[in-house]
């Protein structure tokens, strides 16, 4: 298999076990931790593949990526019980996921577009989304909400890889730079709590205050 592909399958894998973690925290059936496995695996590539006009998606095309998503949550099903905290597991196989998944989307946005700016958007969306769909459906507070830096992880790796690779660098070199950078930066958010500078605004009122 090549890089890419190893690539897309640890990146949807990652994102199941986060997905099946999350119907844990929820202590769903095991309807439930195949269907949080399935989406989150499967969403930000989906997202990324109809952004990019590649109908049918993925998972369609190849199946296999189902059935990983299926076996991760089977897996968990028997075993999540046992983790002393899987939230903490949660957010950093969410990182790792993040890493390498939005090098793969990037790589397939440069494949498709050759546009630098297009691959790193979609490297973006292919790591960000499944989070997002992951929260929303679990009604935890999303990843996007949390303090320490998230998105602009996904941005660097995203950039790193797309510079790299312009510099005609070897493709594992590309990808193994910006999965580096992506990590280092989500996981020292979350190891040291970096965040990016907010504006120092009065906070919002509540809806009902304005009516």
């Amino acid at each position: 298999m090549s890089l890419l592909l190893y690539l897309d399958y640890a990146g949807v894998a990652l994102f199941a076990a986060t997905g099946a973690l999350a119907a844990s925290r929820k202590q769903l059936d095991i309807i439930g931790f195949l269907f949080f496995a399935i989406v989150t695996g499967t969403g930000g590539g989906t997202v990324r593949d109809i952004v990019l006009g590649r109908l049918p998606v993925f998972w369609v095309v190849n199946p296999s990526y189902i059935l990983i998503c299926c076996a991760i949550g089977l897996v968990l099903f028997f075993t999540a019980h046992l983790l002393e905290s899987r939230y903490k597991l949660l957010i950093w196989l969410d990182a790792i996921g993040l890493s390498a998944y939005c090098v793969m989307g990037a790589a397939k946005g440069m494949a498709a577009t050759g546009s630098a700016t297009i691959a790193i958007v979609t490297g973006v969306l292919t790591a960000t989304f499944g989070g997002v769909l992951r929260d929303l459906l679990a009604s935890e507070p999303s990843v996007l909400l949390r303090p320490e830096i998230y998105i602009t992880a996904a941005v660097i790796g995203s950039c790193v890889f797309t510079g790299v690779y312009s510099l005609s660098a070897p493709l594992y070199w590309a990808s193994a730079s910006g999965v580096v950078a992506a990590f280092l930066v989500r996981g020292g958010a979350l190891y040291f709590g970096w965040t990016l500078p907010t504006p120092n605004h009065k906070a919002g009122r509540h809806p009902d205050e304005v009516l």
